[in-house]
């Protein structure tokens, strides 16, 4: 058993699939409230983009579900080449889309359509990257392991922001007078969907070059499959598959706020109840995305070592209580009356270092929390529960806080997404040392 490569495979999947995911994300505040939906209020165009970013949250427990079944009845390595190929194929076929110009409501629908497939795909992706990592770790060891995919989330969002500002500069486009007419917005939007072809490629060459992890290879041996494992799950699982769902809803509800809605936020998308906006450029707000994403990565590595040597309950409950006190400054820290270049690159910074505090260890929590027969669908599932509390609907409702209430209260509804997780954490029995090859 190679673990470098299967370190690669891990790694090198969830960056592209994380990549074409995001470029969705970034794109549904720059360019798909003006091209895909009819002219009118800014506010509910933006609004009805959310809505269509958000639909694939909805799909990603369905992905969990099917692909989940046959991760857990014919193999990981299988089911992993799967879900990237619809990820790919959906998110290419996003960059060959009509407008609302061209074809009307049928936009948004196929817009919404490639969407819910993206969603299909990365609910399958996540737990067969996290299966693949931590069902061939050293022992003591599984955390640092299992934290090589999910780097995956702060690569491909580097190199999404990345391509999007490169495209920007070369194109001189100005978020701030988006015409229709300009070469980003009639062609330069589309090539990071298209380039995502070329990442698909080289992430199945990789992937097809593994071998199944002996965990699973074992439970094949012994006969120990399950013929329907969401029915599994839910009949001799269920208080794991809850308690995972809640310990991952606020990584989401930080993510999507700290990324998605405050770009929206800070380009001055969104007016804040006192009536005062943010006026970043969107590349100067890309340019801090950046920045602080490095920080992203660093701490995904930082609390891979830390759950190991300290146990994956006690390092999040201490994130968590973090990620409160953080919410709670949005008053402050956020205030647009106040909020200079300077102010929201430590915002963005801060955010994202709790985001890799809290989101390093998942890859190990939630699959340590269920057996070797229901477990890809078992984690896959709780994974992405938690993505529709706490990532479909976080830039909606914030936008709409932020318009009707004030900054302040998005703060609010991060703390109170953190204190959902940090009971669910209380509840959780400590998994570093669970054996894996348990059915």
């Amino acid at each position: 058993m190679n673990r470098r490569r299967i370190v690669v495979a891990s790694m090198v999947g969830t960056t592209i699939e994380f990549f074409d995911f995001y470029i969705y994300a970034t794109a549904a505040v720059l360019v798909f409230p003006t091209l895909f939906f009819p002219k009118g209020n800014d506010t509910a165009a933006l609004l009805s983009s959310f809505a269509t970013f958000g639909l694939a949250f909805a799909a990603r427990p369905l992905g969990s579900i099917l692909f989940g079944h046959f991760g857990d009845r014919i193999g990981r390595k299988a089911t992993l080449v799967g879900s990237l190929l619809t990820m790919g194929i959906a998110t290419f076929l996003i960059g060959l889309l009509p407008t609302y110009a061209v074809a009307g409501y049928w936009a948004p629908g196929l817009l919404a359509l490639m969407r819910f497939a993206q969603g299909l795909g990365l609910g399958g992706e996540w737990s067969g990257a996290a299966l693949l990592a931590t069902e061939t770790a050293e022992k003591g060891k599984r955390a640092w392991a299992a934290m090589w995919p999910q780097l995956g989330a702060p690569f491909g969002f580097f190199l999404a922001n990345g391509v999007f500002l490169i495209l920007m500069e070369v194109l001189d486009f100005d978020s701030k007078d988006p015409s229709t007419s300009h070469a980003f917005m009639t062609w330069g939007w589309r090539v990071p969907f298209l380039l995502s072809a070329v990442m698909v490629i080289v992430g199945l060459y990789v992937r097809l070059r593994i071998s199944e992890t002996p965990v699973f290879a074992k439970a094949v041996e012994e006969g120990k499959k399950v013929k329907a494992p969401i029915g599994e799950v839910f009949r001799t699982a269920w208080r794991p598959l809850i308690i995972g769902t809640f310990v991952m809803v606020a990584t989401y509800t930080l993510f999507y706020l700290v990324t998605t809605w405050i770009a929206s936020y800070g380009v001055g998308k969104v007016v804040d109840k006192s009536g005062i906006k943010l006026t970043f450029s969107f590349t100067d707000f890309l340019e801090m995305q950046l920045i602080a994403v490095l920080f992203f990565a660093a701490f995904v590595a930082v609390s891979g070592w830390l759950a190991d040597r300290f146990g994956r309950r006690l390092v999040l409950i201490v994130v968590t209580v973090g990620i409160i006190v953080y919410g709670l400054l949005f008053t402050w820290i956020l205030d647009p009356a106040t909020t200079t270049r300077g102010s929201m690159l430590v915002v963005l910074i801060v955010g994202l270092t709790l985001m890799g505090l809290t989101f390093g260890p998942m890859s190990a929590v939630l699959p340590e929390l269920f057996s070797t027969n229901v477990r890809y669908t078992g984690s896959g599932v709780s994974y992405n529960l938690a993505s529709i509390l706490g990532a479909a609907i976080a830039p909606f409702i914030a936008t709409w806080l932020v318009h009707s209430y004030g900054v302040a209260w998005v703060g609010v509804y991060l703390a109170i997404a953190g204190l959902a997780t940090l009971i669910a954490l209380v509840v959780m029995r400590e998994t570093r040392d669970v054996e894996l090859d348990r059915v």
